[in-house]
């Protein structure tokens, strides 16, 4: 049995970088990019107008000038046009180009227009109110995203700005989530007294499609052969297997047996940690790595965000997210000398502290006390006593 930071350690020695391939920028959001976004142009490319208004030149109404003769209309996407003349002005709409002469714009808030005459209403004006400068948020060349950032809404505007149809970003990884065991049944199916609906299958590929990733979902019963058939054929057809059940040391729980005759070599077998102990990780050259979680609803969900997700950040090229701390709302006791991952549900205090509130439930078999929580917290070996307000990492499973 190992410890949470050597299992870790392992596992991530099996990343390998996934290829590129581009995709247009409406199918781009939630994956990872690969390439730099450069601006093309400066940002803005141009002085642009940041109000509707008039457009004046700051030394006429430094020289006394309050009322100008309103020579046009300068609207946004028309060409650039120039001021003619002492105490003109032009009508100018927000997102417009600056007239050529005019270097200060007053909103329309501040001026009365009647007969072809603006008269400005104010005391004082500044030198380029009301202008957002050529270049002030970025010059041209400026690099605007880098590789390894998941791409969000907000990198699909900057990307659309300097003409990217198309992105290049981490290719999408194929997992198959594979539950065993006899005593389960598919969703449709009404279960016997002895069987239950599967559903770590479920919970697991939708964390997976979550996170962009292909998936697949199969299973198989508890004879040795099915087994070895089909993950024979899954190990070559995917980058990773993710595995429910059957890792335990029960009579009928083939998968590490069946995995080794397959050439799997076993990384480790057992993590100390609760939930989760039974853990087995393995790697085939050339083939799958492969996740052989724990049954328990509880245990397999848990190793999947604590494990599963930051080797798949590794293999997309995605930065390493900075890890969220909580502080305990109220003291708690683990006395065994383990890991423990304890649930939670996330709060900020009034002081705006975020805060983790203890929902122990039923133990790893406690499917239902998920719904309750938000998140894992990670509590350290080696300490029984956890007070009120210490801090640690959290392992969130509830986004938005």
């Amino acid at each position: 049995m190992i410890p949470v930071s050597e299992a870790e350690r392992l596992i991530l020695e099996t990343v390998t970088l996934l290829p590129e391939e581009s995709v247009a920028l409406a199918d781009a959001c939630g994956r990872v990019l690969r390439e730099q976004l450069v601006a093309d142009r400066d940002f803005p490319p141009f002085d642009r107008v940041a109000m509707d208004g008039i457009a004046i030149r700051f030394e006429d109404f430094q020289n006394g000038i309050r009322n100008f003769r309103i020579t046009g209309l300068q609207a946004a996407g028309s060409p650039q046009q120039q001021l003619i003349g002492k105490g003109t002005c032009l009508e100018v709409m927000t997102g417009a180009i600056l007239p050529e002469g005019a270097n200060v714009v007053v909103r329309y808030e501040d001026v009365s227009l009647a007969d072809g005459h603006a008269t400005v209403e104010l005391d004082e004006v500044k030198f380029r109110q009301n202008i957002h400068g050529q270049a002030s948020d970025r010059p041209a060349g400026a690099v605007l995203a880098e590789p390894g950032m998941k791409i969000s809404p907000a990198e699909i505007g900057v990307a659309a700005t300097v003409g990217k149809a198309h992105i290049r970003v981490s290719a999408k990884p194929k997992v198959a989530v594979i539950s065993s065991g006899d005593e389960l049944v598919p969703v449709e199916q009404v279960p016997l007294p002895h069987q239950i609906r599967r559903s770590n299958v479920h919970a697991l590929s939708a964390a997976l499609r979550q996170w962009g990733v292909e998936v697949s979902c199969h299973h198989v019963v508890d004879e040795k052969e099915q087994i070895r058939n089909t993950l024979g054929a899954l190990l070559e057809s995917n980058h990773a297997l993710v595995l429910s059940g059957g890792v335990s040391m029960g009579k009928l729980d083939y998968l590490p047996e069946v995995l080794e005759e397959l050439g799997v070599e076993k990384v480790f077998h057992r993590i100390a940690q609760r939930p989760g102990k039974p853990f087995w990780f393995g790697r085939k050259k050339g083939a799958a790595v492969v996740f052989a979680l724990p049954g328990n609803p509880a245990s397999s969900f848990m190793c999947l965000h604590r494990y599963f997700q930051p080797w798949l950040q590794r293999c997309l090229g995605q930065k390493a997210e900075t890890p969220v701390y909580a502080q305990l709302s109220s003291d708690f006791t683990f006395k065994p000398p383990l890991t423990y991952f304890l649930q939670v549900k996330l709060a900020f205090d009034p002081a705006g502290v975020l805060t983790a509130i203890p929902y122990k439930g039923g133990g790893s078999g406690d499917l239902a006390n998920l719904v309750d929580a938000d998140a894992f917290l990670e509590l350290p070996a080696g300490e029984t006593d956890f007070n009120k307000g210490e801090a640690y990492r959290v392992w969130k499973y509830r986004y938005g």
